[in-house]
C-alpha cells in the first residue's frame, strides 16, 4: 500500500512537466516532422529529405570550378566549426570546474554567479558586443594600435564565429560538469593518492570517468545550438559563412516551410545518433574504470 501510495505521489508530481514536455517538446517535432514529408499541398513525399542529400551547386575556389553538395557541404562546415567551438569550451571549461569544485564554498559562489553573469543579458546584445571588440576599428585592434603591434582582421573570419560560440556557450560547458565535480566524494581522491596514485593518474582514472555525465552534458549542450547557430555567423562572420542555420532560416524567409523542416528533422537526427554514440560510449568507459 505503501509503494502504491508513493508511485501515485511520483505519477502526480511528474504531470505537470510531463504535459509540458507533450505540448512544447513531442507536438512542435511532430509538426517539423510532419512538414519534412510533406510538399505544399500536404502529400507524403520525400523529395525534400533527399534534396539535402542531392542538391549541388558549383563552386570557384581560386583555381577550379567545381560540383559540390550543397547542403552537406554547408552541414559539413557547422559541424567542423561546432566541433572547434565545444573543443575550446571543454578544454578552457574542464580545468575552471575542478578549480570552482575543489574551492570553499564562498569562492563557489563568487565563480558560478561571474560565469553566470553574461547570460542575462541578452544573446543579440552579447554578439553585437564582440562584434565592436573584434572589427577593424573595434576596441581589440584599437589596443594593438597603441601598442604598435598592428591590427588584425579577426571579424568575417572563423575564427570570429567561433569566438563568438565559445563566448556564448561556455557557461553550458562548465555549470554541468561543475555541478558533477561539487557532488563528487572527496574521500575517493584521498583514497587514491593514500594508495600511491600520483596527482595526474588521479585525475585520469577517478575524476576524469566520475565527471563523464558532466562531460557529455556540457558537450551536448554547447555542441547542439552551436552546429544550428545562425545569429552569430551573419553578424561576426559578415554573412561570408553560410551555416545550416543559415540555411533554415533562409528556406523558412523564402516561405519554403517543408524543405526548411526537412533540414531541421536531419539535422536532429543525426545529432540524437551522435550524441547516442557518445553516451554508450560513456558508459563503456565508466564500466571498463
Amino acid at each position: 500500500m505503501n509503494k502504491k501510495s508513493n508511485s501515485l505521489v511520483q505519477r502526480i508530481t511528474l504531470l505537470p512537466y510531463s504535459v509540458w514536455a507533450t505540448l512544447f517538446i513531442l507536438v512542435p517535432l511532430a509538426f517539423v516532422a510532419y512538414y519534412a514529408f510533406t510538399d505544399s499541398d500536404f502529400n507524403f513525399t520525400m523529395d525534400n529529405v533527399m534534396r539535402f542529400f542531392t542538391a549541388t551547386s558549383m563552386v570557384d575556389d581560386g583555381e577550379t570550378v567545381r560540383e559540390v553538395h550543397t547542403y552537406l557541404l554547408i552541414f559539413g562546415r557547422s559541424l567542423k566549426l561546432a566541433v572547434i567551438s565545444t573543443a575550446i569550451c571543454l578544454v578552457m571549461g574542464y580545468p575552471l570546474a575542478y578549480i570552482m569544485a575543489r574551492s570553499k564554498d564562498r569562492t563557489q559562489k563568487i565563480m558560478v554567479t561571474l560565469i553566470m553573469i553574461p547570460m542575462w543579458m541578452n544573446f543579440l546584445i552579447r554578439t553585437y558586443a564582440w562584434m565592436t571588440i573584434l572589427q577593424d576599428t573595434g576596441i581589440l585592434n584599437g589596443i594593438l594600435g597603441m601598442l604598435g603591434l598592428g591590427k588584425l582582421s579577426i571579424i568575417g573570419t572563423e575564427a570570429a564565429v567561433v569566438i563568438g560560440m565559445v563566448y556564448d556557450y561556455f557557461p553550458y560547458m562548465v555549470v554541468p560538469i561543475y555541478s558533477v565535480m561539487a557532488k563528487m566524494d572527496v574521500r575517493l581522491l584521498e583514497a587514491a593518492r593514500d594508495l600511491g596514485c600520483p596527482g595526474i593518474s588521479v585525475l585520469r582514472r577517478v575524476v576524469w570517468p566520475l565527471s563523464l555525465p558532466g562531460v557529455i552534458s556540457g558537450i551536448t549542450m554547447v555542441l547542439i545550438p552551436s552546429v544550428s547557430t545562425f545569429y552569430i555567423s551573419q553578424k561576426l562572420g559578415n554573412g561570408k559563412f553560410y551555416l545550416i542555420g543559415d540555411a533554415i532560416e533562409g528556406q523558412y524567409v523564402a516561405n519554403n516551410l517543408h524543405f526548411a523542416a526537412a533540414i531541421a528533422f536531419i539535422l536532429m537526427v543525426i545529432l540524437l545518433v551522435c550524441m547516442a554514440l557518445m553516451r554508450k560510449l560513456a558508459n563503456r568507459k565508466l564500466i571498463v574504470a
